[in-house]
């Protein structure tokens, strides 16, 4: 057999806007989308064809997903209902609009709802920017599993298919922070039929035609961006075995789950390598052997016509029951997934669940622009459903007035799950789809000002940036294009976003256009006429960066740009807003207690903001989110961004420093807001067990205060009144704060200036006060 025949999960043959409409376009488009048989009676309409269940309010606007989703099908001709935020103590809300004639389309909104429930210590939150009047606790905790089952409950034999971020991000077996352990997939949890993962337009819009010419749902298991529940692997696949850390199964040395491409490889030079060469599989039934592939080659192709061993081949991914207690082979199975979400190459996945496994297909193609124009160009209303009268909505008021105009990142940031969700390749909309938002905007925004709020999207910089090499991008497995430094092979010129600008501002009617998404600032270094377009006419006074740590551990660790590109671009940034005759400043955002992040790292940050005058009212700590590679190093606490083998953990130890435990994250947040009277303590007690008493007092290079007569005597006062016999208890594990041994020393004398600090300054980790 020969990798030259048709591959077994077929492109479709349909432009996304391109399908045969489905019968009930006749009674076009609805003012708002349905949320009650009232309004559906007005409509003419006896029953839904898909019904929308979202944990948001609906909002008709592009950036809610259910909006998307929904304007989306009925542009295909379906009759498309929502129930949003319904009661899921029982079936009777599932009901409202009667049984859908296709399926349920259920999703938890915008955010994963325990994200969205919980802050990042586990405290619940109390309000909800998604909800009406911000008010909290109108979702349930996996809000996809919950609704799931009452979908069931409601209507049995009627197919359900979860999407969204929440069963995006929890496809696969996945470690959730909030129970501490390994979860199966959500796929196992909710018993739905199918789940889309990504941005959903193009297979749920394949699936919906299927489904609605009479396909059984358990038949479809050919759709990119699909994921599905099956007894064995599907007929005519070769599986490699890759649930042995030192034995990754792979076919050839580009195509490995463990191969690196440097850009060194990705270079031209490379093109002539096995990659590229045509492939014939001998011996093809690698599930037993597991050994590399024997391969003939043919130089004389051209890319189009060379076979691609990725075709029909899967990878065994370690089971459930394996990575569930086995934290070596879930950063394994963590790094091979993310190494598995190219487009054009990717395999599909399996992952045994005891006697089931998931499937799950390679990621859907991107967009076109011109099928980005299409989406983004459907009737939304832009406001909140009637049905909330003057309630507001404050994600809603947040975004009313900005304009999505790509989608997709190639930062690769670890604590991040855009990569996992969107993909890493840039899809942009056209300059005229965006400025006739900017006029949908003026007509149908009520009180518009005249101020754009924001162009942007997962970043401000990124739009039509793209690999300029198409055989590159069609086998990189870069988790980055921009780290450690930024590919040869992508595009950095921002000429098509500095015209978006200046054609926006132009729009008649319009006073400014400001970016508030966050600014990739290695890359706006490139284009030094992008960041004096950016300083002179689209900047409020501040302008928001994220380097998110100033030292090298972290920010490998983060895969973020080192301080040298953020000094340029503050350079830059403060040249051309003089010259534009403007203040305006920087405000950088930091992450605590990050994995691979030690208490020196968190000291040496502080000094830093504290010489550069920086006092932040707000500090976010590390929050692990489903199956993002930050989350892996933090439950595994083993560098899964390079290869997993017995013999690189035996060599190298295998572990990073991770602040984990109520009492060492607090530490961390506490140490970056080091101008806080309320955290002084704390810091003064961590400073002296690490033998850094001198970072304490009056002297400008010092990081906080001397402990004041009067805090002495509220600290003894605390101390006497906290004891068991008065009904008060330590948290679990929680030693009482030891006396401060330090009092009554002299601090030792300084240089002017701060002082950065070394590992042989500090002492073990283990010291860290608790």
């Amino acid at each position: 057999m020969t990798l030259a025949t048709k591959p077994l999960i077929p492109e479709t043959k349909y432009g996304l806007f391109e399908y045969p409409k489905y019968w009930a376009e006749c009674y076009d488009t609805s003012p708002f989308l349905p949320m009650s048989r009232k309004e559906m009676d007005i409509l003419g309409w006896d029953s839904c064809d898909i019904i929308i269940v979202t944990g948001d309010a609906y909002v008709d606007h592009p950036s809610f997903g259910m909006a998307i989703i929904g304007r989306m099908l009925e542009a295909q001709g379906f009759r498309v209902g929502i129930i949003a935020q319904p009661d899921w103590h029982s079936k009777d809300a599932f009901m409202e609009l009667g049984q859908p004639n296709l399926f349920f389309g259920v999703t938890a909104g915008n955010m994963d709802s325990m994200i969205n429930r919980y802050t990042a210590e586990r405290r619940m939150r109390h309000d909800d920017a998604y909800t009406p009047n911000d008010e909290g606790g109108k979702r349930p905790d996996r809000a996809v599993t919950a609704y799931t089952q009452r979908c069931k409950e409601a209507y049995k034999g009627v197919p359900v298919i979860i999407g969204g971020i929440e069963a995006s991000l929890r496809r696969i077996a996945h470690y959730d922070y909030w129970s501490d352990k390994v979860r199966r997939s959500v796929l196992f949890d909710s018993k739905a039929d199918l789940l889309i993962y990504g941005n959903a337009e193009r297979p749920l819009v394949e699936i919906a035609h299927r489904i609605a010419r009479g396909d059984d749902v358990k038949s479809i298991t050919d759709v990119r961006g699909s994921a599905f529940l099956a007894k064995q692997a599907l007929p005519g696949w070769h599986g490699i075995d890759s649930r042995d850390i030192d034995r990754p199964g792979k076919i050839d040395p580009i195509y490995s789950p463990y191969e690196e491409i440097t850009p060194e490889s990705c270079s031209d030079n490379e093109a002539k390598t096995e990659a590229d060469n045509a492939v014939n599989i001998v011996n093809a039934d690698i599930t037993k052997t597991a050994q590399p592939i024997e391969i003939s080659t043919y130089r004389n192709k051209s890319w189009q016509e060379k076979s691609k061993p990725w075709q029909t081949t899967y990878i065994n991914l370690p089971t459930f029951e394996q990575v569930k207690d086995n934290k070596v082979l879930y950063a394994h199975a963590s790094r091979i997934f993310h190494q598995e979400v190219n487009p054009t190459s990717a395999k599909p996945l399996v992952q045994s669940h005891g006697d089931r496994i998931i499937w799950l297909n390679p990621p859907a193609k991107p967009l076109s622009t011109e099928e980005m124009d299409g989406v983004f160009g459907l009737p939304y209303q832009r406001v909140p459903h009637p049905s909330y009268g003057k309630a507001k909505i404050p994600a809603y008021d947040m975004i009313k007035t900005s304009i999505n105009i790509m989608r997709g990142c190639f930062g690769g940031c670890t604590f991040c799950s855009i990569t996992e969700h969107e993909g890493r390749i840039i899809q942009s909309r056209s300059h005229e789809s965006i400025i006739n938002e900017i006029e949908d905007i003026k007509e149908k925004v009520p009180g518009f000002t005249g101020v754009i709020s924001d162009l942007g999207g997962p970043t401000a910089n990124m739009y039509q940036l793209n690999c300029k090499s198409e055989k590159a991008e069609a086998t990189c497995r870069k988790p980055s294009c921009v780290w450690p430094t930024i590919c040869g092979h992508l595009d950095t010129d921002h000429t098509p976003t500095i015209e978006l600008y200046r054609k926006a501002r132009a729009v008649k009617g319009i006073k400014k256009v400001l970016i508030a998404s966050g600014v990739r600032y290695d890359l706006a270094i490139k284009d030094p006429e992008y960041v004096k377009e950016l300083a002179s006419h689209h900047v409020g006074g501040y302008l928001k960066i994220a380097p998110e740590h100033t030292e090298e551990g972290p920010l490998n660790n983060m895969m973020k740009p080192g301080m040298g590109s953020y000094d340029k671009f503050k350079e830059m940034f403060d040249h051309y807003s003089k010259l534009a005759g403007k203040k305006q400043y920087l405000i950088p955002y930091f992450i605590s207690a990050h994995p691979g992040t030690t208490d020196k790292d968190m000291v040496n940050l502080a000094l830093w903001l504290k010489s550069n005058d920086f006092k932040l009212d707000q500090v976010q700590n590390f929050y692990p989110s489903p199956l993002a590679n930050a989350t892996t190093l933090y439950h595994t606490e083993l560098n899964s961004l390079r290869n997993i083998t017995k013999k690189n953990i035996a060599k190298e130890g295998g572990t990073i420093s991770v602040p984990k435990g109520t009492i060492q994250r607090r530490l961390h947040k506490a140490i970056l807001r080091y101008h806080d009277p309320v955290n002084w303590p704390i810091i003064r007690q961590a400073l002296t067990k690490m033998g850094l008493s001198k970072l304490i007092g009056s002297a400008p290079n010092c990081l906080v205060p001397r402990e004041t007569r009067s805090e002495q005597q509220l600290a003894n006062k605390n101390r006497q009144g906290k004891n068991n016999s008065q009904g008060f208890k330590t948290s679990p594990g929680q030693q009482r704060s030891p006396s401060n041994k330090a009092k009554g020393k002299k601090t030792p004398n300084h240089k002017k200036g701060l002082t950065r600090f070394s590992d042989n300054q500090f002492t073990s980790r283990k010291n860290t006060p608790k």
